[in-house]
Parts: structure tokens; sequence; C-alpha cells
């Protein structure tokens, strides 16, 4: 069953500012007029007029690009004001190449600083591929994080955002998958509903979803459906399902771990679809050895949500955690690892010394001969009960990517002083009216990049609070407003609060482990010299990222002592691929010939 698209808006706006160069520039710009409205402004004050037109008009606008050098107003003072005017856009400033040396040495404090998000030189002849690649990044960031999708691979039909439906958004937004939210009384929610009839579900009668005006839903007049209801749209295969959780969401786009014959037995199976399950699985797969990755939520871990990490090497503009995590996961199914999310582990079991590892899910079992524990950590909950009640109705631990753009005009605050959190806030706020940072130390200065603290020094909607902690909060239906308490004084203050993302430290996620897998007191997984001694080989201690348990490997977070950054974890993940070979060798040499 095929249904209409999404009606279009008005196309998103590039705005060219210059006046010496913007012949060049609007000429480079002219391949992309299809798909934006490329405007230009001759200096600051005709780009701020030109902003405010095209916000009061409706329009978004995706990007900017004004030259280095302006004629009315300082250039870091422009960007500024522009940045108050559409929070959302990228901004881009192009030097021309008699003044990049000298310019891009001036600027770059400035971008260190989060004052803009790239400089680049402009084009000095046609196909100047390195300038349009940045663009196409700056472009393809925007309309993922601000931008309605125009091609959608999923519909969530719901009344209202309830935490399921939010969970669910959340879900596909860490998993790259483009979708919209519709009301049920709409043409795209009535679509769905009649496929999900269609399919022999039967509709109650007792309604209210729909208006009183006469039309009548599928099946009858004011019925009424379980929402919310998830239209999958690929062609012949369209599908409508209600689900109960996101696992349900999960199994019908990737399927479940029962999906694999049972007699099959992979050479290597990774728990934890992080940064470092995912180079696992890349260089595993890469070198010949069948691999399966198990994940429980989605692809990517903690850092999948991140809005933009500045520091990973080999991304000088940045890359956003969901980009980075499912670009690693095409490449790992490019070379033939299969994946599984939405299926926590429960339990592994050892069979024999010899015999495969049998990991256990409510979908299936997974036999593997050697194993990856990459699980990464949870966010510590917060323990307040009232708060815990309100999870998905305006709090949520995490990032919680979907729930920024509900965040627009509002007062939100961000507990957590790690990187996450500091990323979290500055997406946050491109729409919210202000972002607090809530932490028990002082400062940020022991917890947080340097980077990110410069961004947020300087962002005037993001404040920090420090020596503070959350004691209570509540609302009617959805969270209205918090109690801080100064650690220091004692003093408590009640504040307006439309959004609270909590981003806690790390608790291990590992009690699927059998006893045997020595854990520190934190709950760690010990591996190298750290497992007890009466553990090792004689004299010999087992490998760095090898366990207490032969063939059962551990990398990233959930390893005690590791470093507890993105970059680490992936050198982590492709480090044990080596000590996966050798277990291999070792099992051939000791099976029967």
């Amino acid at each position: 069953m095929t249904t209409p698209p999404a009606e279009a808006g008005p196309r998103p706006a590039v705005v060219v500012v210059s006046a010496d160069h913007a012949d060049t520039l609007m000429s480079e710009f002219e391949r992309y007029r299809r798909d934006y409205d490329i405007t230009c402004a001759s200096s600051a004050i005709e780009a701020i007029a030109l902003l405010g037109r095209l916000r009061s008009e409706g329009h978004q606008v995706a990007l900017i690009v004004t030259e280095s050098e302006l004629s009315d107003m300082n250039l870091l003072e422009a960007l500024s004001t522009f940045r108050s005017i559409v929070p959302t856009a990228r901004r881009v400033v192009g030097i021309h190449w008699s003044r990049f040396l000298q310019d891009s040495e001036t600027l770059r404090p400035a971008l260190q600083k989060g004052k803009f998000d790239t400089f680049l030189l402009i084009p000095r002849g046609p196909r100047d591929e390195e300038f349009h690649y940045a663009i196409t990044e700056l472009l393809s960031d925007w309309g993922a994080t601000v931008a309605a999708p125009e091609v959608e691979v999923l519909r969530i039909i719901s009344p209202a955002l309830t935490p399921l439906t939010m969970s669910i958004r959340d879900f596909l937004e860490r998993m790259g998958m483009p979708y919209r939210t519709y009301p049920p009384d709409s043409s795209a929610g009535r679509a769905a509903i009649a496929l999900w009839s269609a399919d022999g579900n039967r509709i109650p009668a007792e309604s209210n979803l729909f208006p009183d005006d006469g039309t009548a839903a599928p099946g009858g007049s004011h019925t009424s459906v379980p929402t919310p209801l998830v239209h999958s749209l690929r062609g012949a295969a369209d599908a409508v399902i209600s689900p109960d959780s996101v696992r349900d969401v999960a199994e019908m786009l990737y399927g479940r771990p029962s999906d694999i014959e049972l007699e099959t037995i992979v050479d290597l199976a990774v728990v934890g679809a992080g940064p470092a399950g995912l180079a696992a699985a890349v260089y595993a797969a890469s070198e010949g050895l069948s691999t399966v990755v198990i994940e429980s939520e989605a692809i990517g871990g903690q850092a999948g949500t991140s809005s933009m990490i500045r520091n990973y090497l080999g991304f000088p503009r940045g890359i956003s955690g969901m980009r980075l995590a499912q670009r690693a996961r095409t490449q790992a199914v490019r070379f033939g690892a299969r994946f599984f999310t939405g299926w926590p582990v429960e339990s592994l079991v050892v069979e024999d010394s010899s015999a495969p590892y049998r990991l256990r899910t409510e979908g299936g079992e997974v036999c593997a001969r050697s194993v990856l524990i990459s699980t990464g950590v949870a966010y510590r909950r917060l323990g307040v009960a009232d708060l815990e009640d309100l999870v998905g109705l305006g709090v949520h631990y995490g990032a919680a990517m979907s729930a920024a753009r509900e965040m627009d005009g509002h007062d939100v605050f961000v507990v957590g002083g790690g990187n996450s959190a500091g990323q979290a806030a500055i997406h946050l706020a491109r729409y919210a009216r202000s972002v607090t940072i809530v932490v028990r130390r002082p400062d940020l200065t022991s917890t947080m990049s340097q980077y990110l603290i410069g961004e947020i020094a300087f962002n005037p909607r993001i404040t920090v609070r420090g020596s503070s902690e959350v004691v209570d909060g509540g609302g009617a239906g959805r969270l209205e407003w918090i109690t801080l308490r100064d650690r220091i004084t004692g003093n408590q203050e009640r504040c307006a609060a439309a959004g609270l993302f909590l981003l806690l430290g790390a608790s291990p996620h590992c009690d699927w482990l059998p006893d045997d897998v020595e854990r520190d007191d934190d709950g760690f997984v010990l591996t190298g010299r750290e497992v007890s001694h009466d553990r090792w080989l004689g004299d010999v201690p087992p490998a760095n990222l090898a366990t207490s348990e032969p063939g059962l490997f551990a990398a990233g977070d959930i390893r005690a002592g590791s470093m507890k950054r993105v970059a680490a974890a992936s050198g982590e993940g492709a480090s044990v691929v080596p000590l996966v070979h050798t277990w291999l060798e070792s099992l051939r040499q000791v099976q029967p010939s």
C-alpha cells in the first residue's frame, strides 16, 4: 500500500554575505539551488534584515556563508548576531586566497570557541570539491538535526508525545532512520490505521481520536486504536505495528537473533555496539571472521547520542555520534557482520573450555567461539521519585536528541560535567531559551575537554551552576519545575524547567556475565594484569584486553581502567581482533582431526 508524501513547506535558505566576492560565491552555490533558496546580502546589516525577514516568513535558514571582511560590522559581532536570529543555522567564513594566511590565524581562536562552524578558502576556479565537501557535510548535519526529513522510512502515528513515542523517536534518531510523527486523524494516520486494520487487527469501538466532522475512521465511526502505531514505508513490504516497546520497532527493522540458524557457530560475538564494539566488528569481519553484534538499544552507545564530536581523529569539522556510529555499522555490514538491535543479552553460558559460548536473549541464542564484552556503561539514576515518574515527559537520561526540538523557547537543565553533557548543552542551546549545566563540582575544568569549556563559556544561552544538585521536581503530566540545592550553603531554589537531561556518570552494564568473570569493586570487567594471579597461565597474565575467562575479551568503557574516550574505545575494539585470532588458532589445535 502506498501513502501520499508529506506536504512540502518553504525551501530552506542559504544566505551568502559578501560585497567583494558575491559573484564567485553565488556562482558556487548554484548547484544547490534545486533544494535551497540561495540569497545574497552585500553587508552585515542587510544580512540581519534578510535573516529576520526569512524567519518571519517561516523559512528555515540552513547555512550562512560570510566572507571574512565585512564593510559595516566586525565579523565576530556579525556572526554572533546571525546566531541570535537563527541559532540552528550552520555558519561558514569564506576567506579569499589573498588573505587566507592572515585571516585564518586571526580567526582560529574564535573557531575553537565555537563562534562559527568552519572557515574555508573561497574557490579560485571550478570544481573545488574540497569546498563543496565541507559545505555538503554542514548541510547534511543541519538536515539530520534540524530539518524534517523529505523522504520518510517510517511514520509514527501518535496523538501525543508519550514516553513510548519519545523513546521510539530517540531510537530512530540514533539509528539515522528518517521518520515523521503524525496525529491519528491526519491523512498519514488514517492510511496507517487502514493498513493496520486490514492486517486483521480488531479496532475497538470506544473512541475519540477522530474529530466529530462526519468522517469515519476505517472499521466504523469514531474508533480508537492502540497508539503509537509505527508504519514502515518500504514498498511492497509496507507494514504497521502497534509496539509495546522500542524492541518491537527494532525487531521490525532489523530482525532477531533467532534468525541465525541454531547450528551456526560464529567466530566472534560482540555484545554492545558502541565505538569499541563497532571497531571490533569492522576489523574482525574485514579479516574474514564470522561476526555478530548484539546491541540492547541503538547502534553507537552513549557516543551515538553526541550531537557533535569535534576531537575525533580525521574529522576536522567534527562528526555527530550518530553519523560516526552508522558509518561504522555500514562499514562492518559491507564486510559481512550482522547486527541485531534491541536485544539485551540476558546470560552467557560457558559450556566447556573448548566449546563455544552461548549468548541468550529473549529473541534467541547466539553461539560463538569468542565473545567481546563492549556493553559500555549506563547513566546513573538521579533517585528522585517524582522526577523518575516524568522520564520521557520532559525528563531524559542521556542527550535524547529527538527531544531537543521540543525545547524550543524553553528553559532546560543538563546535569553532568563530562563531554557528553557539554555536547548536549551546546546542541540544546540551538533551540532552548536557556540551558543550565548543573554540576556537583565547583566547575567543569576537571571533567570536560577544554574545547567544550571554551564553547560553553562563549555561548550566551548556556550557564554553568557549580556545587549544585537537583533534589526535587514535578509538574502536571510533564516536567514544569525542578529544585536545585547549593551543596555549600544548603540553600534551595525552585526553577522553571521544561527539560531535564541527566548525564550522571557511569555505571557498568554487565550483570548478565557469569560470576567467574572477574570484576572490580565498582563492577567493571578486569583484564590483563588486573586479573587475579591464580587465573594466570603460570606466570603469564592474560593479554591486555583478555578477561579471566579464555576466549572472552573486554574493550571500551566496560573495562576497568579504560580511558572513557571514543578514540580510545575504538582502538581497544580494533586491538581485540588479533587476540581473537590467537584464541581461535588455539581452539583449532586442540580439536580432534
